[in-house]
């Protein structure tokens, strides 16, 4: 390979940094579907997902305070006996009825009513045979505010949820993006062996000639076979190291392994306007919705000392087995009012309350942690970007040396071993130029991820 040739490779991807499109844009587009299954099939975002509708459920819940609840009832009751009056006061509703009988039909009250004037028995207090049906209506009209502190805690516990959910996927995010840069980054050392391969062929059918016309001896022949032995070898292990990739990537999105091995993933440096403002990250929206959550909540179990207000309703269906004393309908409004309940409630507000002071601090020490990380990250991009164009010069210096060497040996001015040397510096520089452009790319990542910025949809 000429000098020129190396040359212009280098620069296609060096000229990538005058462009900035947004992070999405720079990536494989089947990349961007790997993540998509990837962030599908993930059993810890399935889990959030599920705590977001629990936390829905809890607001539908709260609200439903306020739905009145209307309950159907049956029963049948078996008593030893009818409950009646007693004796002396059976006889003296029957005194009474002949006394109402006498003025009504005229006669003095001393005066003794006919022999077979028909009296009314006393009615049963209640029959031993009970049949009930009835019907109960309960309707809460305040709540002393705990119902609406109940549904703004649910509320921020589901965006915190919402939030840890989309953290969770940045991570999942990130780890595809390094499996796959990492298969890319074997498929580029492979076309660097195959290069490599091509030189020592070249070198093989140059050596032979030279056995041929006694110019040199088949040491030199040997040697070039134990390059390409050693050539196969490390061919071997970046097979196995895109194997165990392949896997990797297969475990992390479910597609499968023949649709894996068919993709040629590329490595290319990533553009990134490293001046683009930070912006908050999930996890603080999470542990803020969180803290938010907990003062709802204190809130509301203040409220406990706030009047509750209620409606009940009761009307019954089956009048005939109903008691002198029992009506058959009302409607009340009650008030329930919390004086003392033994300093559980003031406790209970404490504990929530200490729990909102947990949360801040952890607020405070993820964003000075947060802080950190995108310095780290800044000046990691700086060094990774410095490391892609020294080594581009390395390139550039071992391909001259390699050409130069080898003609020196071609005029017997220098030896196969300074050759295979040339070489081999070569193919490390080559080497380290795609490893240099891995790292970049993961640099990338990381601070755009510090920054709250790492986009992978577009």
């Amino acid at each position: 390979m000429k000098i020129s040739k190396i040359t212009n490779l280098l620069l296609i991807p060096l000229l990538s940094f005058i462009s900035f499109s947004s992070f999405s844009q720079e990536l494989d587009p089947y990349l961007q579907e790997l993540i998509g299954k990837g962030l599908n099939k993930s059993q810890k975002v399935k889990i959030n997902g599920i705590e977001q509708q629990q936390a829905v459920l809890d607001q539908r819940f709260a609200k439903a305070t306020f739905i009145p609840k209307v309950t159907l009832n049956g029963s049948y009751t078996r008593l030893n006996d009818d409950i009646t009056f007693d004796q002396s006061t059976q006889d003296l509703l029957k005194a009474t009825q002949k006394l109402l009988i006498k003025e009504a039909v005229g006669l003095p009250f001393n005066y003794q009513l006919p022999a077979g004037t028909p009296l009314r028995e006393a009615p049963n207090l209640q029959d031993k045979n009970i049949f009930k049906s009835s019907v109960d209506v309960d309707w809460v009209l305040f709540s002393g505010m705990q119902v609406s502190n109940a549904v703004n805690a649910s509320k921020h516990k589901e965006s915190s949820h919402r939030y840890i959910g989309l953290a969770e996927q940045d991570q999942i995010a990130l780890k595809i993006i390094a499996v796959y840069d990492q298969l890319a980054l074997v498929y580029a050392s492979e076309k660097v062996l195959n290069t490599t391969e091509d030189y020592l062929n070249e070198q093989e059918i140059y050596v032979r000639k030279a056995i041929q016309n006694g110019l040199t001896t088949p040491i030199g022949r040997k040697k070039i076979e134990l390059a390409q032995q050693q050539l196969a070898g490390r061919k071997l292990e970046f097979q196995n190291n895109k194997t165990i990739l392949i896997e990797q990537l297969y475990q992390l999105t479910g597609e499968s392994r023949e649709q894996l091995r068919m993709t040629l993933p590329k490595l290319k440096i990533i553009g990134l306007n490293t001046q683009i403002d930070a912006q908050k990250r999930n996890e603080i929206k999470a542990l803020e919705e969180a803290e938010q959550a907990t003062i709802y909540k204190a809130k509301m179990e203040k409220s406990n000392f706030i009047p509750k207000v209620a409606v009940k309703g009761h009307y019954e269906f089956i009048e005939d087995n109903l008691s002198l004393l029992d009506p058959i309908w009302y409607v009340g409004v009650g008030v329930k009012w919390n004086i003392f309940d033994g300093n559980q409630t003031r406790l209970k507000a404490k504990k929530t309350e200490l729990e909102s002071q947990i949360f801040q601090e952890r607020i405070e020490e993820a964003e000075e942690m947060i802080s950190l990380s995108i310095i780290h990250a800044q000046l990691n991009y700086e060094s990774k970007m410095q490391a892609i164009q020294v080594i581009a010069k390395e390139i550039e210096l071992a391909q001259e040396t390699y050409d130069m060497v080898n003609q020196q040996y071609k005029n017997n001015l220098a030896t196969l071993n300074e050759v295979l040397e040339a070489m081999t510096d070569v193919e490390k520089a080559n080497f380290n130029f795609q490893q240099a452009i891995f790292n970049q790319r993961r640099a990338t990542t990381d601070l755009l991820h510090a920054k709250g910025k790492l986009a992978y949809t577009n």
